[in-house]
């Protein structure tokens, strides 16, 4: 049936926009997507995901008893990043290792005391880590060459001593100074439940129109397809838009996660990303008409690729070269590049006004892309 095109009608779009919004408040699983969902990835990401590797369980092997070696073990129990099992059964500790509770183990030879005091002051220590899970034995291992180059320095202040590593190094690490994950963990999760809110949910809302038949009664009445887009549109845009406002301030106030950028460009990047979202799930459900075909798209086009191709928990540059072009082509890095930014570093203008100017690009692209389909099925 050919439909004739009508004049844009901002009272057809108000109504259009009141029906969506009645609809949004009468289906619960629109509610439970946008604020129960967040809550659970929020708390999920903030406490239970965590890339911090502390109190990392280690074993000490002590060959010989000595004031040197028992010093040295102190120093290795009042670290807060290390869970010290010390024992003078060395088999013991490598059979605890073996067992997986130690993820590495410190020997400490019997001469360690007299190597430390000859002239050559060369008292070498062996640390064997445990290989089947690399990054916490990474970590054990330099958490251990750590605490051992501090108890050095420290005695060679003490006693005089020479000691090859007295280099006086004072670190000091920018925008996320604590080192915690959850600081950056907080805003890429926010970006999942943007992907959620604006693909995901839009695709299967309105893909279940199309499968009840309501979306062609719509086509059978004089609306414009631009009021037809865009009464789908800002209603889940403004949702989108509430969700991240309660996202934020649960990030701030309950994972006290920095928020150095203004509220301005939160907002500007949010909305950006919700519109490349919305016009992404339109643009799957007009094309699919099925709910369950709709929702794998969705979860290939924002879900997945927002995960895992975002930077979000992967670093990007340790990707393979061919992976890290594709990840040019997923709205998703953007918007997480651009929200680290503003809650780690502040309003770095020129990061944000580049991934907003791409994001600004796929959303027409996805608006110009669902207009066309829908044109096509009124024909």
């Amino acid at each position: 049936m050919n439909i004739k095109s009508q004049r844009f009608s901002f009272r057809r779009l108000g109504a259009l926009v009141r029906k969506e919004l009645i609809q949004i408040v009468n289906d619960p699983s629109s509610i439970l997507i946008a604020f129960i969902l967040p809550i659970m990835l929020l708390f999920l990401f903030g406490y239970a995901v965590s890339l911090d590797s502390t109190r990392v369980r280690v074993g000490v092997a002590m060959e010989g008893r000595t004031p040197e070696s028992e010093n040295l073990l102190v120093s290795l129990r009042n670290s807060k990043y290390l869970d010290v099992t010390a024992s003078f059964d060395r088999r013991f500790l490598e059979r605890e290792m073996v067992a997986g509770r130690i993820r590495a183990l410190l020997v400490v030879p019997i001469d360690f005391s007299r190597r430390l005091h000859s002239t050559d002051n060369s008292a070498p220590l062996q640390i064997i880590g445990d290989g089947s899970e690399p990054n916490t034995a990474a970590f054990a291992e330099s958490y251990l060459e750590a605490v051992v180059t501090l108890w050095l320095q420290q005695r060679g202040m003490e006693t005089g001593a020479p000691v090859n590593s007295m280099i006086d190094v004072e670190t000091r690490n920018w925008f996320n100074p604590s080192l915690e994950s959850k600081n950056y963990l907080v805003p890429g999760s926010i970006a999942i439940i943007m992907t959620m809110i604006g693909t995901l949910l839009t695709a299967l809302v309105v893909a279940r129109e199309w499968e009840r038949g309501t979306m062609e009664a719509m086509m059978a009445t004089p609306v414009a397809i631009q009021e037809l887009v865009l009464g789908k549109l800002i209603p889940y845009f403004l949702l989108g838009l509430g969700s991240m406002v309660f996202c934020t301030f649960v990030a701030v106030f309950v994972f006290h996660t920095p928020l150095r950028g203004s509220i301005i460009s939160l907002f500007l990047v949010t909305s950006l990303f919700l519109a490349c979202g919305l016009g992404i799930g339109l643009w799957v459900s007009t094309l699919s008409k099925s709910q369950f075909v709709a929702g794998q798209v969705a979860i290939i086009l924002g879900f997945l690729p927002g995960f895992q191709l975002s930077g979000f928990l992967f670093e990007i540059s340790s990707m393979p070269k061919i992976i890290q072009f594709m990840t040019w082509l997923f709205p998703a890095r953007y918007f997480v590049q651009a929200l680290q930014t503003i809650f780690l570093a502040g309003d770095v203008w020129r990061i944000v006004a580049f991934n907003s100017v791409v994001l600004a690009g796929f959303a027409t692209l996805f608006f110009i892309l669902t207009a066309r389909v829908t044109r096509k099925r009124l024909a």
